[in-house]
């Protein structure tokens, strides 16, 4: 595919979807959370007003232009490099991607917007959505999602319940567990007591497994892993991505620099992609990407991980 891709990419590996090929709407770190564990890094456009910030026009097209050549995926993400219910026209995006493809639809959100009836009604369309609940009450939240200052918990949390007593389509939970601060006992109580009020079809337990935004959050042990997923009935999400990573990008690098604009990339996977694209001169990609001043290099729990600054 020789286009340049400005709002479609992957397919990236989901252990939870499958072969995800990404949509993404949203100008990159443009979200109402500067999260303590964002893979992006700090969020340096925080913002609380929804808008079209790309002609919904032009993304339609370009999704367009991409089934021509390709079908290889399993569900289309409407994700981002932000929060993507921050997109003013999601529900229309989400109801045209739906005409041209029989593919589900599945939109990845941090829920804080979960508190307008207007983008709980919008989500309604989606054939999975996927909301994240990090903290248990303010305190918690505040520490580790850092919302903008019109975010309350307490809103977020009625509207998810809310969201999920409509919704008819698949409720997936994400909790992100971080040592020192949601995973003992006491938290997982707490989790517990919010779970019984959604109405929800899995809950998935994760831990920041690549370079978090900042240095000083730390992965939960296997121990209280293995704990929270007893107690909350959760699914563990393992610490490598399963399949791999795919683009249409016919030159290699600028296929992996479109991919991890959303989604870094460790130096195994992208080993991996290259040996799947049967490239001859990975070293000298490697290279490259070291020396590339856009590219953040980082050495984290042994293995380097390549994002985009």
């Amino acid at each position: 595919m020789n286009m340049e891709l400005k709002y479609i990419f992957g397919p990236v590996p989901s252990r939870r979807l499958g072969k995800s090929l990404g949509i993404s709407p949203i100008p990159r770190k443009t979200c109402n959370y500067s999260c303590i564990y964002c893979q992006l890094g700090r969020t340096d456009k925080m913002t609380g007003e929804r808008k079209e910030f790309f002609p919904l026009k032009d993304i339609i097209n370009e999704f367009k232009e991409y089934l021509k050549e390709s079908f290889d995926f399993d569900v289309v993400t409407i994700v981002g490099e932000g929060e993507p219910t921050l997109y003013s026209k999601l529900g229309e995006l989400i109801k045209e991607v739906k005409k041209i493809t029989d593919k589900p639809v599945a939109v990845i959100t941090n829920g804080a917007l979960l508190s307008s009836k207007e983008v709980r009604d919008e989500l309604m369309n989606a054939d999975i959505v996927l909301p994240s609940i990090d903290g248990y009450n303010e305190e918690t939240a505040k520490k580790i999602d850092r919302p903008l200052g019109t975010i309350h918990f307490k809103d977020e949390l009625e509207g998810l319940i809310e969201f999920s007593k409509e919704y008819k389509g698949q409720l997936l939970l994400e909790i992100m567990l971080i040592s020192e601060i949601n995973c003992d006992k006491n938290s997982i109580g707490h989790f517990k007591e919010i779970l019984k009020k959604i109405k929800y079809d899995k809950v998935y337990l994760n831990t920041p497994v690549r370079p978090p935004a900042e240095s000083f959050v730390k992965v939960v042990s296997q121990e209280e892993m293995k704990y929270a997923v007893e107690k909350l009935g959760g699914i563990s999400i393992d610490m490598l991505s399963s399949g791999e990573f795919f683009s249409e990008i016919e030159d290699s690098y600028e296929a992996i620099l479109n991919i991890i604009r959303r989604h870094p990339m460790n130096q195994f996977e992208i080993n991996s992609f290259l040996n799947s694209r049967k490239e001859k001169l990975g070293y000298n990609i490697f290279e490259k990407l070291e020396s590339d001043e856009k590219i953040n290099c980082i050495l984290y729990k042994g293995i380097k991980t390549y994002r985009l600054k």
